[in-house]
């Protein structure tokens, strides 16, 4: 069924402002409920959900799964986690190939990863002469990528790589292309609490994102998409800094792709401990939902 979005908002004005409040027997609580709130579901039900996992692979873990996994991994300035993190990544089964793009980085990061790839034969690096971006070294490593399916990892502790099995089983099932991993829908293990105004500044960004595209995400900003290669490698990346995820995310859209999203856990970083991005990069993500939604040619 093909979604009218200016119904689909005129329906969610109508309840939350035009129509009467339901009556409820139950004496009236103290603080009453702000109907806005309630009303905000009716907005994102209009657009279809992909949740069912019937036929899904029953996977719990990694330890099952063949080596099917391209993990692509963008990295600038990060020797404090980098070792650990490709560790973890190349401790994980399903992983077949690890295309690691340094973005230039001045910190003795390159110096690490040299040493870590002389006797792992998995290992793919990739240097930029210059500093480009986040979307810039995506757009490298995905070129490189040979497994089937291909995932972006960052270089950081925020996502866990034991949790790929997540990811993997809608597309392993057969019944997506794409696949997101949400931080907003129950993480399995919890997630560490930061920085109020980011996660109202993501949410906000995947509502605009969400009302462009008709999907019904719920954290498009998410570093964890996971694609079928042919999909990922079919598109041309554009955006070389934080403007990848609303513009990847608005050209799977068009593709009319299958595209799932998954609770994954999530252990935010402070600006102390190394985290990059800023509130110049939320501006630029409202020009990139409204360009690659709207401006340019499908």
């Amino acid at each position: 069924m093909q979604i009218n979005l200016a119904d689909a908002i005129f329906s969610f004005i109508l309840h939350t402002f035009l129509s009467a409040p339901p009556r409820d027997p139950r004496p009236p609580v103290c603080f009453p409920v702000n109907r806005i709130s309630l009303n905000l579901g009716l907005l994102f039900e209009s657009f279809p959900v992909n949740s069912n996992s019937q036929g899904m692979s029953e996977d719990k873990s990694n330890t099952n799964i063949e080596p099917c996994l391209t993990v692509v991994m963008p990295v600038y300035n990060e020797g404090n986690t980098v070792v650990e993190v490709i560790r973890l990544v190349l401790a994980q089964p399903p992983v077949q190939q690890l295309v690691i793009v340094d973005d230039c980085s001045t910190d003795g990061t390159w110096a690490h990863l040299q040493s870590l790839a002389q006797n792992e034969p998995r290992i793919q690096l990739i240097r930029h002469a210059v500093n480009e971006g986040k979307g810039a070294a995506l757009r490298t490593g995905i070129a490189h990528a040979t497994a089937r399916i291909v995932i972006i990892q960052d270089a950081d502790l925020e996502y866990d790589p034991s949790e790929y099995y997540r990811l993997l089983a809608p597309i392993l099932s057969g019944k997506a292309d794409v696949v997101f991993g949400s931080r907003f829908v129950g993480s399995p293990n919890g997630h560490r609490v930061l920085y109020y105004w980011h996660s109202v500044g993501n949410k906000l960004l995947t509502t605009l994102s969400n009302m462009a595209t008709g999907l019904n995400l719920t954290d498009m900003e998410t570093c964890y998409k996971t694609f079928r290669r042919e999909v990922v490698q079919q598109i041309k990346i554009e955006e070389n800094r934080f403007g990848f995820e609303p513009e990847i995310t608005a050209k799977v859209a068009r593709l009319k792709l299958s595209i799932y999203e998954v609770a994954i856990s999530y252990y935010g970083r402070t600006y102390t401990e190394g985290k990059k991005i800023g509130w110049r990069d939320g501006f630029r993500a409202l020009w990139c939902i409204l360009k690659y939604n709207f401006l340019t040619p499908g």
